[in-house]
């Protein structure tokens, strides 16, 4: 299976993310036959491996094993895959990247288990390639802030006064704590100083709230099939975002709608949808996206002047313009 073609744009980094993605086969090798080829499936239904690839990118500061690069970049992956497993089991999705989700092909014990077996393909990983302590603990550490914001929003359901700042400690959690672990990752196990490390962990930490806010942007301004899941899912089962959270800010009858929670019909969630962008939701959501973007720019600019810079920065850029 190839790559996202989205890594033409990027030839020096191609190669590594391609090795990664095979690795990451060959790492599954689970009994039941059905539940290995379903979760090769959605491995290789093309996810972006924007994880692995900050992971490569913060090692490129100085010359190192680049097989143990890319064996701990593919345990990062092997990480978020398995999250994504367990988070379509909470929001019971039929869909995940255009696949059909595992517990929709066969039960949602089976989905458990697919993700929990992918968290210990992770640490067999780990285990085997990193040098350092540190680096483990450091991903046991991110598992429990990526928990932590889960359960931070689940304790927010449907909360119609729900804030911005509640909103964006979730997203540190759950979404920006992969980003910021892959690039700390990246960067300690290539040799750099604690420091240094430390400076790219905060980096990805910002392109990773980054990538949160677009996504949940993209949930009011693409379809489903063009982002391969469902849209407004998450309106509807109380996970407020950003363009959800300014517009109610702004149009009180927002909430009115919301207060129907599960039972809004299609009507109602598209005058939601259009509420929310006629309010201003949308366009707020996305200056913060490009303020956290501008901050992990203006950090990467602060790195040693190498190839890797230019990528960090090509890149990182670069997503705040998808539509995917």
């Amino acid at each position: 299976m190839q790559i996202h073609p989205m890594w033409a744009t990027y030839p020096d980094l191609q190669p590594e993310l391609q090795a990664t993605l095979e690795l990451i086969q060959q790492q599954i090798k689970t009994d039941n036959q059905p539940v290995n080829a379903a979760i090769l499936d959605l491995i290789n239904a093309g996810g972006k491996l924007l994880r692995p690839a900050y992971c490569l990118l913060f090692s490129q500061f100085k010359p190192t094993d680049r097989s143990k690069m890319i064996a701990l970049a593919a345990a990062i992956e092997t990480l978020h895959t398995a999250t994504l497993i367990h988070d379509d089991v909470i929001d019971q999705s039929p869909i995940r990247r255009g696949v059909t989700t595992i517990q929709t092909q066969f039960d949602l014990p089976t989905a458990v288990y697919a993700g929990d077996y992918l968290f210990v393909v992770c640490f067999q990983l780990l285990s085997n390639y990193a040098s350092s302590l540190r680096s483990v603990q450091q991903d046991g550490k991110s598992m429990a802030d990526i928990l932590n914001g889960e359960l931070a929003q689940m304790a927010t359901r449907y909360h119609l006064d729900m804030t911005i700042d509640q909103y964006l400690k979730q997203v540190s959690g759950k979404t920006g704590q992969l980003f910021a672990l892959s690039s700390f990752i990246g960067a300690y196990e290539s040799g750099q100083s604690l420091r240094f490390s430390r400076n790219s962990e905060k980096i990805g930490l910002n392109i990773g709230i980054a990538f949160q806010l677009l996504d949940d942007i993209l949930d009011y301004t693409s379809n489903t099939d063009t982002i391969g899941k469902p849209v407004h899912n998450d309106m509807r089962q109380g996970v407020y975002s950003a363009p959800l959270i300014f517009g109610m800010n702004q149009d009180p009858q927002i909430k009115v709608l919301l207060q129907k929670q599960t039972a809004m019909t299609d009507a109602e969630t598209a005058e939601v949808v259009a509420r929310v962008h006629a309010a201003g939701g949308v366009d707020q959501a996305r200056d913060m996206a490009a303020e956290y973007t501008n901050k992990a720019l203006k950090a990467i600019d602060k790195l040693p002047d190498m190839p890797a810079r230019q990528t960090l920065h090509q890149l990182t850029a670069a997503l705040l313009n998808r539509n995917v």
